[in-house]
Protein backbone atom coordinates (compact mmCIF):
# COMPACT_ATOMS: atom_id res chain seq x y z
CA UNK A 1 0.00 0.00 0.00
CA UNK A 2 1.12 3.53 -0.74
CA UNK A 3 1.11 5.55 2.49
CA UNK A 4 2.94 8.77 1.59
CA UNK A 5 4.07 10.59 -1.54
CA UNK A 6 6.82 13.19 -1.65
CA UNK A 7 7.78 14.94 -4.86
CA UNK A 8 7.01 17.95 -7.05
CA UNK A 9 3.47 19.12 -7.78
CA UNK A 10 3.26 19.32 -11.59
CA UNK A 11 -0.50 19.57 -12.09
CA UNK A 12 -3.34 21.03 -10.06
CA UNK A 13 -6.93 20.72 -11.33
CA UNK A 14 -9.60 20.39 -8.59
CA UNK A 15 -9.83 17.85 -7.03
CA UNK A 16 -6.85 16.20 -8.77
CA UNK A 17 -3.19 16.78 -7.96
CA UNK A 18 -0.38 15.18 -9.98
CA UNK A 19 2.83 14.57 -8.04
CA UNK A 20 6.01 13.84 -9.99
CA UNK A 21 8.31 11.40 -8.20
CA UNK A 22 11.47 10.62 -10.18
CA UNK A 23 9.71 10.92 -13.52
CA UNK A 24 6.49 9.10 -12.56
CA UNK A 25 3.33 11.20 -12.19
CA UNK A 26 0.94 10.03 -9.47
CA UNK A 27 -2.63 11.27 -9.82
CA UNK A 28 -4.12 11.96 -6.40
CA UNK A 29 -7.57 13.22 -5.46
CA UNK A 30 -7.52 15.63 -2.53
CA UNK A 31 -10.02 17.63 -0.48
CA UNK A 32 -10.02 21.38 -1.02
CA UNK A 33 -8.43 21.88 2.42
CA UNK A 34 -5.31 20.13 1.08
CA UNK A 35 -5.65 21.59 -2.42
CA UNK A 36 -5.29 25.16 -1.09
CA UNK A 37 -2.17 24.30 0.94
CA UNK A 38 -0.04 23.06 -1.97
CA UNK A 39 1.74 25.15 -4.60
CA UNK A 40 2.02 24.25 -8.27
CA UNK A 41 5.65 23.58 -9.20
CA UNK A 42 6.72 23.30 -5.57
CA UNK A 43 7.66 20.36 -3.37
CA UNK A 44 4.74 18.47 -1.85
CA UNK A 45 4.26 15.74 0.73
CA UNK A 46 0.90 13.97 0.89
CA UNK A 47 -0.36 11.33 3.28
CA UNK A 48 -2.16 8.84 1.07
CA UNK A 49 -5.07 6.45 1.28
CA UNK A 50 -5.03 3.90 -1.54
CA UNK A 51 -8.13 2.15 -2.86
CA UNK A 52 -7.62 -0.88 -5.08
CA UNK A 53 -10.61 -1.89 -7.17
CA UNK A 54 -10.94 -4.40 -9.96
CA UNK A 55 -11.02 -1.59 -12.53
CA UNK A 56 -8.78 1.04 -10.90
CA UNK A 57 -6.12 1.92 -8.34
CA UNK A 58 -7.10 5.22 -6.73
CA UNK A 59 -5.04 7.51 -4.51
CA UNK A 60 -6.48 10.08 -2.10
CA UNK A 61 -4.00 12.56 -0.64
CA UNK A 62 -4.02 14.77 2.43
CA UNK A 63 -1.77 17.50 3.80
CA UNK A 64 -1.81 15.99 7.29
CA UNK A 65 -1.96 12.51 8.78
CA UNK A 66 -4.91 13.62 10.94
CA UNK A 67 -6.92 14.57 7.86
CA UNK A 68 -6.19 11.16 6.31
CA UNK A 69 -7.25 9.46 9.55
CA UNK A 70 -10.53 11.40 9.50
CA UNK A 71 -11.06 10.36 5.84
CA UNK A 72 -10.55 6.71 6.78
CA UNK A 73 -12.95 7.08 9.69
CA UNK A 74 -15.57 8.56 7.36
CA UNK A 75 -15.23 5.61 4.98
CA UNK A 76 -16.37 3.28 7.78
CA UNK A 77 -19.75 5.06 7.96
CA UNK A 78 -22.51 3.21 6.14
CA UNK A 79 -23.27 4.96 2.84
CA UNK A 80 -20.16 7.16 2.81
CA UNK A 81 -17.73 6.50 -0.01
CA UNK A 82 -14.51 8.27 -1.01
CA UNK A 83 -16.31 11.02 -2.99
CA UNK A 84 -18.60 11.88 -0.07
CA UNK A 85 -15.69 11.76 2.41
CA UNK A 86 -13.71 14.17 0.19
CA UNK A 87 -16.74 16.47 -0.02
CA UNK A 88 -17.07 16.50 3.76
CA UNK A 89 -13.38 17.31 4.29
CA UNK A 90 -13.61 19.95 1.54
CA UNK A 91 -16.61 21.51 3.27
CA UNK A 92 -14.97 21.86 6.68
CA UNK A 93 -11.68 21.22 8.46
CA UNK A 94 -11.29 17.86 10.20
CA UNK A 95 -11.34 19.43 13.69
CA UNK A 96 -14.51 21.40 12.90
CA UNK A 97 -16.15 18.23 11.61
CA UNK A 98 -15.18 16.35 14.79
CA UNK A 99 -16.64 19.17 16.89
CA UNK A 100 -19.95 18.96 14.96
CA UNK A 101 -20.11 15.22 15.56
CA UNK A 102 -19.42 15.59 19.30
CA UNK A 103 -22.03 18.36 19.63
CA UNK A 104 -24.67 16.53 17.54
CA UNK A 105 -24.70 19.54 15.19
CA UNK A 106 -26.66 18.01 12.31
CA UNK A 107 -27.69 21.45 10.98
CA UNK A 108 -24.08 22.50 10.28
CA UNK A 109 -23.27 19.16 8.66
CA UNK A 110 -26.22 19.49 6.26
CA UNK A 111 -24.68 22.70 4.89
CA UNK A 112 -21.96 20.59 3.27
CA UNK A 113 -22.93 19.95 -0.38
CA UNK A 114 -24.22 16.40 -0.82
CA UNK A 115 -24.89 15.81 2.90
CA UNK A 116 -28.58 15.54 3.67
CA UNK A 117 -30.23 15.30 7.05
CA UNK A 118 -30.25 11.48 7.14
CA UNK A 119 -26.56 11.29 6.19
CA UNK A 120 -25.66 13.94 8.79
CA UNK A 121 -27.57 12.04 11.48
CA UNK A 122 -25.82 8.80 10.50
CA UNK A 123 -22.42 10.53 10.64
CA UNK A 124 -23.15 11.82 14.15
CA UNK A 125 -24.50 8.48 15.36
CA UNK A 126 -21.72 6.29 13.95
CA UNK A 127 -18.76 8.58 14.65
CA UNK A 128 -19.65 10.06 18.05
CA UNK A 129 -17.67 7.44 19.96
CA UNK A 130 -14.78 7.43 17.49
CA UNK A 131 -13.75 11.09 17.51
CA UNK A 132 -12.89 11.18 21.23
CA UNK A 133 -12.89 14.33 23.30
CA UNK A 134 -9.98 16.17 21.61
CA UNK A 135 -10.58 19.30 19.60
CA UNK A 136 -9.48 17.77 16.30
CA UNK A 137 -10.86 14.27 16.46
CA UNK A 138 -7.45 12.88 17.36
CA UNK A 139 -7.01 10.26 20.06
CA UNK A 140 -7.12 11.56 23.60
CA UNK A 141 -5.59 10.35 26.84
CA UNK A 142 -7.15 11.55 30.08
CA UNK A 143 -9.23 14.04 28.05
CA UNK A 144 -6.13 15.72 26.59
CA UNK A 145 -5.27 15.46 22.90
CA UNK A 146 -2.13 13.42 22.52
CA UNK A 147 1.01 14.49 20.69
CA UNK A 148 2.76 11.80 18.64
CA UNK A 149 3.63 9.29 21.37
CA UNK A 150 3.49 5.51 21.77
CA UNK A 151 0.22 6.00 23.69
CA UNK A 152 -1.36 7.95 20.81
CA UNK A 153 -0.11 5.40 18.28
CA UNK A 154 -1.55 2.56 20.37
CA UNK A 155 -4.92 4.29 20.76
CA UNK A 156 -5.03 5.07 17.03
CA UNK A 157 -4.24 1.43 16.20
CA UNK A 158 -6.98 0.16 18.52
CA UNK A 159 -9.49 2.55 16.95
CA UNK A 160 -8.43 1.30 13.50
CA UNK A 161 -9.12 -2.24 14.72
CA UNK A 162 -12.70 -1.22 15.47
CA UNK A 163 -12.62 -0.31 19.17
CA UNK A 164 -14.37 2.86 20.29
CA UNK A 165 -12.12 5.79 21.23
CA UNK A 166 -13.18 5.63 24.90
CA UNK A 167 -12.49 1.88 25.08
CA UNK A 168 -9.07 2.31 23.49
CA UNK A 169 -8.17 5.16 25.85
CA UNK A 170 -9.22 3.14 28.92
CA UNK A 171 -7.35 0.03 27.76
CA UNK A 172 -4.10 1.95 27.18
CA UNK A 173 -4.57 3.91 30.41
CA UNK A 174 -4.63 0.70 32.47
CA UNK A 175 -1.17 -0.35 31.27
CA UNK A 176 1.65 0.44 33.66
CA UNK A 177 4.87 -0.06 31.68
CA UNK A 178 7.85 2.29 31.68
CA UNK A 179 9.20 3.26 28.24
CA UNK A 180 6.76 0.93 26.47
CA UNK A 181 6.66 0.98 22.68
CA UNK A 182 3.38 1.34 20.80
CA UNK A 183 3.57 -2.37 19.96
CA UNK A 184 3.92 -3.29 23.65
CA UNK A 185 0.96 -1.07 24.56
CA UNK A 186 -1.22 -2.54 21.78
CA UNK A 187 -0.36 -6.10 22.80
CA UNK A 188 -1.09 -5.45 26.49
CA UNK A 189 -4.28 -3.49 25.73
CA UNK A 190 -5.62 -6.30 23.52
CA UNK A 191 -4.85 -8.87 26.22
CA UNK A 192 -6.64 -6.71 28.79
CA UNK A 193 -9.71 -6.24 26.59
CA UNK A 194 -10.00 -9.97 25.91
CA UNK A 195 -9.93 -10.72 29.66
CA UNK A 196 -12.44 -7.96 30.48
Amino acid sequence: MISRLQGQLIEKQPPVLVVDIQGVGYEVEAPMSTFYKVTLGGPVTLFVHQVVREDAHLLYGFATREERDMFRMLLKVNGVGPKMALAILSGMEADAFAACVRQNDVATLTRIPGVGKKTAERLVMELRDRVGDGSSGLPTFGGVELPATPERDAITALIALGYKAAEAERAVGRIKLDNASAEDLIRQALKGMVKA
